[in-house]
């Protein structure tokens, strides 16, 4: 899924972006950068962030 699919999601459901950070414990900036395209989301917290929003494949989920 694309970032900007993910943000059609929000709003196709009446989703906030900012309660999803808060519900998932992000900080919300971090949320809208990844979404924005603002962070290449390659490790770390925004890693975290576009796996959670689907951005990017699970890598615990990975097969060998």
């Amino acid at each position: 899924m694309t970032p900007q699919q993910r943000k059609a999601k929000f709003i196709a459901h009446g989703e906030s972006i900012g309660t999803w950070a808060d519900q998932h414990g992000f900080r919300r900036p971090d949320v809208y950068r990844v979404l924005n395209g603002q962070s290449p989301a390659l490790r770390g917290t925004q890693h975290l962030i576009a796996v959670k929003l689907g951005i990017k494949p699970d890598p615990s989920k990975a097969t060998a």
